[in-house]
């Protein structure tokens, strides 16, 4: 129970504390000088926060009990690929594996979320994030428990695909909870004609994001925008989405 209590406390405090952040920032000490800029420029109700936050600690609940079992088992975490000194494949190779989790995350993100998005399991997996088409940063981790157990199941990939030390998942999550977060904001923070430069035309922004909460079709991917782009499943109207919003 301790270990548990561990988990949830650590992934817990790191998402009240980056969404609360930015949630001040934007919704409240920004919300009426910044309004225009928002890329919906209606401001969601109480009753869609108070939705989020109770499925985000759900998740949460459901977040804490993956590395509990897999990381805080002994008879488990020795089967895994985890590693406890760095000097045993040495530092190139500690901040080499980092890309990559960024790479299979967006990967397993987007082909997992067009999956969901299918006729027959989208109400029972999916539906309840998308219930927020006007998302907040507390919408990062509102999901229904079992969509919250698929998205937890990247970790277990990390465990039994890669040799992984504790500090890239101290790491990666906070950088991947953060870029949720981003991804839901509601205001777009990188800047004007971004998404046409050599680099951003393939990095995933908060305007992609919001219109795929919007219209529920469409941009798909979690970092990145190569899948989408690939796959054809960027929709035809980010590229104009993104100039009305840094235009405003």
């Amino acid at each position: 129970m301790n270990t548990y209590i561990k988990f949830f406390t650590l992934i817990g405090s790191r998402y009240f504390i980056l969404a609360g952040i930015f949630f001040y920032v934007f919704y409240v000490l920004l919300k009426k000088t910044n309004s225009h800029t928002k890329i919906q420029t209606t401001i969601p109700d109480k009753g869609d926060y108070l939705r989020e936050i109770s499925f985000s600690i759900s998740s949460l609940l459901i977040f804490a009990m993956i590395p509990t079992i897999f990381i805080g088992n002994p008879e488990i975490s020795s089967h895994t690929l985890l590693y406890k000194n760095i000097e045993e494949r040495g530092w190139i190779y500690f901040i080499l594996v980092f890309p990559i989790m960024i790479f299979l995350h967006d990967t397993y993100f987007y082909w997992t979320h067009r999956l969901m998005h299918h006729k027959f399991i989208f109400k029972i997996f999916h539906l309840v994030h998308h219930k927020s088409t006007n998302p907040s940063p507390w919408a990062a981790y509102a999901f229904h428990p079992l969509e919250a157990i698929v998205e937890a199941g990247i970790l277990v990939i990390f465990l039994f695909v890669l040799p992984i030390h504790q500090i890239h998942f101290f790491v990666f999550f906070f950088f991947a909870i953060l870029y949720n977060v981003y991804g839901h904001l509601g205001w777009e923070i990188y800047p004007k004609d971004f998404n046409l430069t050599r680099v951003g035309k393939w990095i995933n922004t908060s305007v992609s994001h919001n219109q795929h909460h919007k219209y529920f079709k469409g941009n798909y991917g979690l970092y990145f925008l190569f899948w989408d782009r690939i796959m054809g499943t960027l929709r035809e109207d980010y590229d104009k989405t993104y100039k009305r919003v840094k235009n405003a």
